[in-house]
């Protein structure tokens, strides 16, 4: 895997080819529902991307601002947000320790693949201060958050399994959003290509040579993913 901030701030056009190709069977969208009824909802999205999760809730909630630290990919969530004609969204840069947003605004909080990076970069060692970062990256969630909003944090759960793996470098963040009293689920997000070749390119592009060379033994066009869905509910 290349370093993931170099990818971001550098290839976002290469990462929104991968992640357009993910979940083609549409069960994240369907998960996240069974969760919470999206409809009227006032939405801050944390670590937006090229705004793949903004593109899922813009045509169905009530506003949804989509904060990111790479402003490359902002720019592409913002092209497809304006092919889509949607109107209810805004865009800024922002980190998730400290958010550029008033108290008391949101329904909903949601961060899609992003506060994993709090613990570690890649399949790193976890930071020394990880549990520090995270505390504050959740204070953030708790003062936006309206009594009643709902926090939902999508996380990878095994890219090449059908079954939920979880990866090494995150189990201790899991288990902290479990200690913390977030309810989970986990859903299929599978990717499906366009070709083996594109398959492997890509593949090999994000996750590195070993997943490359394991969708060319197996033939994968369509490559399974695992992926875990976090969610706790701001009582007071």
């Amino acid at each position: 895997m290349k370093d993931d901030s170099s990818i971001y701030f550098h290839h976002a056009e290469q990462y929104e080819r991968l992640v357009s190709r993910e979940d083609y069977q549409g069960n994240l969208p369907k998960t996240i529902a069974a969760i919470l009824p999206l409809e009227k909802l006032s939405v801050v999205e944390m670590g937006a991307g090229t705004g793949r999760v903004t593109r899922l809730l813009a045509p169905v909630v009530r506003d949804i601002l989509a904060l990111d630290n790479s402003l490359p990919m902002l720019r592409i969530a913002q092209s497809a947000l304006i092919n889509m004609g949607c109107n209810n969204y805004n865009l800024a840069v922002g980190d998730h320790r400290h958010l550029p947003v008033k108290d008391n605004i949101a329904d909903l909080i949601i961060s899609g693949w992003s506060l994993c990076y709090l613990v570690s970069q890649g399949e790193g060692e976890p930071y020394p201060d990880w549990q520090f970062s995270l505390e504050t990256a959740t204070n953030e969630i708790g003062r936006i958050l309206r009594i009643g909003g709902t926090c939902v944090i999508i996380e990878k759960l095994g890219t090449g399994f059908e079954a939920q793996h979880l990866p090494e470098h995150l189990k201790i963040y899991y288990q902290w959003l479990n200690n913390r009293g977030f309810l989970s689920t986990w859903t299929r997000t599978d990717y499906r290509f366009h070709s083996l070749i594109e398959a492997e390119e890509l593949t090999r592009f994000f996750f590195g040579d070993k997943l490359a060379q394991d969708v060319i033994k197996n033939q994968w066009t369509i490559l399974p993913e695992c992926t875990g869905i976090w969610w706790k509910k701001k009582l007071n």
